[in-house]
């Protein structure tokens, strides 16, 4: 049986406005095993990204418990959460987010620099990563001059360049035409069942949701199994 790598316990989550509180997630309880793609989905203002923040480690919960191959992470001090989201979570995004005057090797580079890692070790990780994408002999080139679905390719490499148990991917082919949102799932699907990636992936798209594994619904800030 698999490890249980994520585990939500009666988790809530809410802003002020004004006045007043906005809850967007209501005691929500999921289980996600080493080794799964999940896809979530629902519309607007749901709660997945809010969900997928404080998976990844990029905010904490203001009710509840998530655990993170048995670490709680609401428990975690600033820095120690910052350190555990650098080793344990991938993270990649609907617009790339790469630095437009670095090259493809530079922006895989960049999760490594927090790392003790030395100059060279961090050159062949990158590599290998951009390797793992098929964009190897496109590490010398600027996002500008890539397409949509190769500068993804760079930031899914950038994501797995420090060998994350977790992917978490917020709408990773929402920029992108069919074709080459395909590709993208595709190499997503492949990180998954080749090379053992936890993957949750936020969408829209129920085409995109074909290629996990698990598809999860989201409204209101509830969930439910589809």
């Amino acid at each position: 049986m698999s490890k249980v790598l994520v585990e939500c316990e009666n988790v809530s989550h809410g802003y002020q406005r004004g006045g007043s509180e906005v809850q967007v997630l209501h005691q929500l309880n999921l289980t996600i095993c080493q080794g799964e793609f999940v896809a979530l989905m629902g519309p607007s203002g749901s709660g997945k990204t809010t969900l997928l923040n404080l998976l990844g480690g990029l905010d904490k919960t203001n009710g509840g418990t998530i655990r993170i191959l048995g670490v709680a992470l609401e428990q975690l001090s600033a820095a120690t959460l910052a350190n555990w989201r650098a080793q344990t979570v991938g993270f990649v995004f609907q617009f790339y987010n790469l630095l437009p005057m670095l090259s493809a090797q530079a922006n895989v580079e960049l999760p490594l620099l927090l790392t003790p890692l030395k100059r060279k070790a961090r050159r062949q990780r990158a590599h290998t990563a951009l390797q793992i994408v098929g964009l190897a002999e496109r590490a010398g080139h600027k996002p500008g001059e890539l397409s949509g679905g190769q500068q993804q390719r760079v930031a899914i490499a950038r994501a797995l360049v420090a060998d994350p148990e977790l992917l978490v991917c917020d709408e990773p082919t929402g920029d992108l035409d069919r074709a080459t949102a395909d590709e993208i799932l595709q190499l997503l699907q492949t990180l998954n069942r080749e090379h053992g990636k936890t993957i949750i992936m936020v969408t829209h798209d129920p085409k995109a949701a074909e290629y996990a594994n698990r598809t999860l619904h989201m409204d209101k800030g509830n969930l439910s199994h589809g």
